[in-house]
C-alpha cells in the first residue's frame, strides 16, 4: 500500500460513536467521518444494536456491527477490584460476542489496519496481535485517548492533598459546611482506589503500547507520559479537534427553560466523569463565593449529562445551576460571559476547551485544564490555579467587555487554524 492508496481500516470503539455528545464519541465519530472520505472503513463497536440503525455511520462505513455493552453487577466489579491484577478500566467490556465478531471481521475483511480506540479495548488489541496462520497480520494502531495511568495518578494526588494538606495549604474539607468525616472517608476511598488503579494501569498501558505497531496520543504531554512508561516508544500526536463551522453557526435560542445571563459562567461536560465532578465542586465551593462577594449576580451553570450524586447538593446553593442533559450546549456557552475550566485531574486535551474557543468565548482555565494546547496566558485565555487568582481572573472577564472580546477573537483564531477536524484527520491518515 503506497501513501496515496486507500486502506481497509477496521475501527474498534468502546461506545457507539453517534450521536457524538461527549469526548470519546466526538473524537471517534469525526475520525471515522474523516477517514471514510478516502478509505474503506469498517466499524465494530459496543452499544445498543437497535439505536445504531439508520445513523450517518451507516453511510460513512462499509460495514457497521454493534455488540451489546456488557453489564457488570456491583459484586462482579468488587471481585475484579479485589482479585484481579488488571485495572478496572480493562474489565469493563468483556464479551465473547465481541471477540467472535472481531475474529470474523479479521477473516472476512482482511483489513490493512486495526485501530483500537482506547485501552478499555486492550483485550481485543491483544486478540488481534495474536493472529496466526497463513494470513498477514494487520497493522495495529492504539489510539490512547488519555495517558490513563497519569489520570489516576493525578486523581490519587488530588485526593491525598485534601486529606493531608501542607501546613500552609488550603484544605477544602475544612471550609464551613464541608462534609467532615464523611467527606474525608470519601476522599480516602478515592485516593486508595486511584493508587491501586494507577499501579495496575502502568503495567497494563505499557503492555498495550508494546502490543501495538503504532501508538497515537492526543497531546505532546500525553506522548511524553507514554514515552516515560515505554522507553523508546514514538507516539504520533493526533490531537482532539472541533467542528469549527458547527460551533460558529448561530446557536438556537433556549425556549423551554431559562439560561445564563450576560454575567454568568458556564462549564460543560459529562458530569459523572470524575475530573468534571471534582472541577465543578472545587469551583462552586472555593472560587464562586469569592466571585459573588464582589459580583453577587454572577451564577455558575453546570451543563452536562448524568450529573453525579455528589453534585446534587449544589442545586440548593445560591448562584449554582445544574441542568443535567441538554440537547445543545451552544446556547448556554453563547449566553454566558465566560467559560470556566477548573480542572485539577485529567490528561489529554479537552474538547470542551476547543468548543468554547470555536464559539469565540472568553475562557478562564487552570493550567491542567488547558494542558496540551500551546496557549499563552492573557492571549487566548486566562490561566489561574489558586482559588483567589481564579476568581480575580473571572472578575476581570466579567467586568471588562474589551478583554472578553480580545480573548474570544484570539481563541477562535487559535482553534480554527490548528484544531479543525479537517486539519486533524490528515495527521492520522499519514499513519495509514
Amino acid at each position: 500500500m503506497t501513501r496515496n492508496e486507500a486502506a481497509r481500516v477496521l475501527i474498534l470503539t468502546p461506545q457507539f460513536p453517534y450521536p457524538a455528545h461527549q469526548g470519546t464519541t466526538i473524537r471517534n465519530y469525526n475520525l471515522i467521518a474523516g477517514l471514510a472520505r478516502r478509505h474503506e472503513v469498517h466499524l465494530l463497536s459496543f452499544g445498543d444494536p437497535e439505536k445504531s440503525q439508520g445513523t450517518p455511520l451507516t453511510e460513512l462505513c462499509r460495514s457497521v456491527q454493534v455488540v451489546p455493552t456488557p453489564q457488570r453487577a456491583a459484586r462482579q466489579r468488587l471481585a475484579g477490584l479485589l482479585f484481579s491484577r488488571r485495572p478496572d478500566l480493562a474489565q469493563r467490556l468483556p464479551s465473547a460476542e465481541f471477540r467472535t465478531a472481531l475474529g470474523a471481521l479479521l477473516e472476512r475483511e482482511d483489513p490493512d489496519v486495526v485501530e483500537v480506540e482506547g485501552i478499555e479495548l486492550g483485550e481485543y488489541l491483544f486478540q488481534a496481535a495474536r493472529l496466526k496462520g497463513g494470513r498477514r497480520r494487520p497493522c495495529l494502531i492504539l489510539d490512547d485517548h488519555n495517558a490513563e495511568y497519569v489520570l489516576q495518578q493525578r486523581a490519587c494526588e488530588t485526593d491525598a492533598r485534601q486529606l493531608w494538606p501542607r501546613v500552609s495549604g488550603h484544605d477544602e474539607l475544612d471550609r464551613p459546611g464541608a462534609p467532615g468525616a464523611m467527606g474525608r472517608g470519601r476522599r480516602l476511598a478515592g485516593a486508595v482506589y486511584s493508587l491501586i488503579q494507577w499501579q495496575r494501569l502502568r503495567r497494563y498501558e505499557r503492555r498495550a503500547c508494546l502490543a501495538a505497531d503504532r501508538v497515537v496520543a492526543v497531546s505532546e504531554a500525553d506522548a511524553a507520559a507514554l514515552r516515560a512508561l515505554v522507553p523508546g516508544l514514538d507516539p504520533v500526536v493526533v490531537p482532539n479537534g472541533v467542528d469549527v463551522d458547527f460551533y460558529r453557526s448561530p446557536a438556537p435560542p433556549l425556549t423551554e427553560r431559562p439560561g445564563p445571563e450576560p454575567d454568568d459562567l458556564v462549564l460543560t461536560g459529562k458530569m459523572d466523569f470524575r475530573p468534571n465532578v471534582d472541577a465543578a465542586l472545587w469551583f462552586a465551593h472555593e472560587v464562586l463565593p469569592l466571585i459573588r462577594r464582589e459580583a453577587p449576580k454572577v451564577r455558575f451553570w453546570i451543563v452536562g449529562q448524568k450529573p453525579h450524586a455528589r453534585l446534587a447538593p449544589l442545586s440548593a446553593e445560591p448562584g449554582v445551576e445544574v441542568t443535567g442533559w441538554v440537547e445543545d450546549v451552544r446556547p448556554y456557552i453563547a449566553a454566558a460571559a465566560a467559560y470556566v475550566v477548573p480542572l485539577r485531574i485529567g490528561g489529554g486535551t479537552r474538547l470542551k476547551v476547543l468548543e468554547a474557543m470555536a464559539m469565540g468565548k472568553a475562557i478562564v482555565s487552570t493550567t491542567l485544564g488547558c494542558e496540551g494546547f500551546e496557549v499563552v496566558d492573557g492571549q487566548e485565555l486566562l490561566i489561574a490555579d489558586d482559588p483567589s487568582e481564579f476568581a480575580a481572573a473571572v472578575l476581570r472577564v466579567v467586568r471588562q467587555p474589551e478583554l472578553r472580546e480580545h480573548l474570544g477573537r484570539a481563541a477562535l483564531r487559535f482553534a480554527s487554524s490548528r484544531y479543525d477536524w479537517r486539519t486533524i484527520v490528515p495527521k492520522l491518515e499519514r499513519i495509514l
